[in-house]
């Protein structure tokens, strides 16, 4: 790519381990056991659809959380956690018998701290058994970027107590350690996310996105092509930072349970329907009848899940069909405009990027990804018209914000894993 809007050239895996590994060793004295790892994501389609018992479309990213984790120091208090992140240099120590929020100081370890406690409360793991860890962190995953740091700092940590529990990764449930690490971003650190991103941290697979059932947790792989079509996968970071623990989020999810409990009243279901659960028919049935906003927000998912299903279609047989690749690119767009008019979770800036994705030679689609209000752009890109995609893009859009956009392509990784 051109030196306009792309990050710094990505430090190999292997890179990462050996120094984290060396960093480890001169703080504490001695070698980590183990290096636990996960990966961050980006949400090819299906946004917002996950809390709503749809389906989402994610990609596991060569972009990774590392945790270097031994036991306690030697005279130790029982249960104690020395968490150090390597980045930034912050401490933080925690009891793994008496598990609370941290300071506002420390609120990046709530993380950490929640993955144990709902492990815990899944009667998954019991905490009080381990006698206490150190661990070092680094990560790689751009953080505020809406490509879900948060879920593979807990995915990578759910392992690192699994493994100092004897337990190993091989024989985990994976699906049911993604839903542990959702209990802890829920009930302990206080954003209702649905499962899509722990669930593709935990079991994504190479080369391919996973299509999510997030009802019933039925998955399955489903290869890209991206390689074989010239094609890469290039996320834009818009600068404008991504969080979900405050209010925009979890008013986005209430609005659709409002709209669900209002459907099934009226179409005779279950009280705990969900969005899924309903046509687009039937929504325009109560148009004028159900509140706009709920309305508008209902129109996103159910129009989402059938964009997803329609992609997922597309990429299984292989944009076998001469038109598949501008529908593939088509079903992008009205994502993110679904996003934008009907759901509102997009900003001046993230519209801005698509629009100049869109407006540049060989970019086949772009939208937003991710929670919203911020973040990133996911784009599919001809890979000869990267340099010019880059340096295009970056140019206009500090000309018209003074922001800094950062570009990175991705691979498709597999879910999180030990390295012994």
């Amino acid at each position: 790519m051109g030196q306009g809007g792309e990050a710094p050239a990505q430090t190999t895996q292997e890179t990462r381990v050996a120094a984290l590994r060396q960093a480890f060793q001169e703080r504490f004295g001695e070698a980590p056991r183990f290096v636990s790892r996960a990966p961050g994501r980006v949400n090819l389609i299906g946004e917002h659809t996950d809390y709503n018992g749809g389906f989402v479309f994610p990609v596991a990213i060569n972009r990774t959380v590392l945790m270097a984790v031994a036991g306690p120091e030697a005279g130790a208090t029982p249960g104690e956690v020395r968490i150090i992140s390597k980045e930034y240099d912050r401490e933080s120590v925690f009891n793994l018998n008496n598990l609370e929020k941290a300071p506002e100081a420390e609120r990046w370890t709530n993380y950490v701290r929640g993955v144990a406690w709902a492990l815990g409360q899944r009667g998954l793991l019991d905490p009080a058994t381990l006698s206490g860890a150190r661990i070092m962190l680094e990560s790689d995953v751009p953080q505020g970027a809406g490509l879900s740091s948060s879920a593979a700092l807990e995915i990578a940590t759910a392992l690192a107590l699994f493994q100092l529990a004897g337990t190993p990764a091989a024989s985990l449930n994976r699906a049911k350690i993604a839903l542990a690490c959702q209990l802890a971003e829920n009930g302990f650190v206080g954003a209702n996310t649905g499962i899509m991103d722990q669930f593709i941290s935990a079991l994504g697979q190479p080369d391919s996105a996973l299509l999510i059932d997030t009802r019933s947790l039925e998955y399955r792989a489903v290869p890209l092509g991206f390689a074989d079509r010239g094609l890469k996968l290039v996320a834009v970071n818009s600068a404008v930072p991504h969080r979900h623990d405050t209010g925009g989020y979890n008013q986005r999810r209430a609005e659709c349970e409002e709209a669900a409990r209002y459907l099934a009243q009226v179409y005779g279901k279950p009280e705990n329907s969900q969005l899924r659960d309903f046509t687009l028919e039937q929504l325009l049935g109560v148009q004028g009848k159900l509140a706009p906003t709920p309305f508008k927000r209902a129109r996103h998912v159910i129009t989402e899940d059938a964009r997803t299903l329609k992609t997922v279609e597309i990429l299984e047989r292989g944009f076998a069909h001469e038109s598949d690749l501008s529908t593939f690119g088509r079903l992008l767009r009205e994502s993110h405009e679904s996003m934008r008019l009907d759901f509102e979770i997009t900003v001046p800036e993230v519209d801005l990027l698509v629009e100049l994705a869109w407006n540049q030679p060989g970019v086949v689609g772009a939208r937003m990804t991710g929670g919203g209000f911020g973040g990133c752009t996911v784009n599919v890109v001809e890979e000869k018209a990267l340099d010019a995609f880059s340096e295009q893009v970056w140019q206009k859009y500090r000309q018209e914000t003074g922001l800094d956009a950062r570009m990175y392509i991705f691979d498709a990784v597999e879910g999180g894993s030990i390295l012994e």
